[in-house]
């Protein structure tokens, strides 16, 4: 509902030309050539929608402005109502679903926006959560990926290490020391 590919009136109207134009084609004398025609057509309107859509993302500033809050605020409260051990590590498709976006068209604007796409971020969030339960509880590095919501402490420890270049137990004795 909020990720229409948004057309200023001129880009509309080179949309509209070419669809004209496929339309013309297909109910004129068709020709060897007429196959072809319309396929160059259709693939300029996919070239042309494929610039409107990441120019919208540049013009568009404000909106995903104000995406990179609400995401923030989701997972926040996220982590707040005790949802991590309820329902487990939150998706790209459930924050999606609560901005009322898809999960790609949410990636696209906080790519644009911040560099990163959502699943990075909802791990950068993981792992923030992660360091203040490691550096305030005396909770085993497996404690903590159950509390985060990890079904595999595994992947918890290779998550951490990606995000912060050490393990979890590398960084709580590091903090100690």
């Amino acid at each position: 509902m909020n990720e229409a590919l948004h057309l200023s009136p001129k880009e509309e109207d080179i949309v509209w030309d070419l669809f004209n134009k496929i339309k013309l084609e297909y109910y004129n004398n068709q020709d060897e050539y007429s196959k072809d025609i319309i396929l160059t057509h259709i693939d300029s309107i996919l070239k042309y929608a494929q610039r409107f859509y990441k120019r919208q993302f540049l013009n568009r500033s404000v909106l995903s402005g104000t995406i990179i809050t609400k995401f923030t605020d989701i997972l926040k409260h996220y982590f707040e109502n005790g949802a991590l051990q309820k329902e487990g590590l939150p998706t790209v498709k459930y924050m999606a679903a609560k901005l009322a976006l898809s999960s790609k068209y949410l990636s696209d604007l906080l790519k644009q926006e911040t560099g990163k796409t959502a699943l990075e971020h909802i791990h950068i969030a993981l792992v923030i959560e992660a360091k203040n339960i490691l550096m305030s509880t005396n909770k085993t590095v497996s404690e903590t990926a159950y509390e985060l919501g990890f079904e595999n402490p595994p992947y918890f420890s290779r998550l951490f290490k990606k995000e912060v270049g050490i393990t979890p137990t590398e960084y709580r004795e590091q903090f100690l020391n």
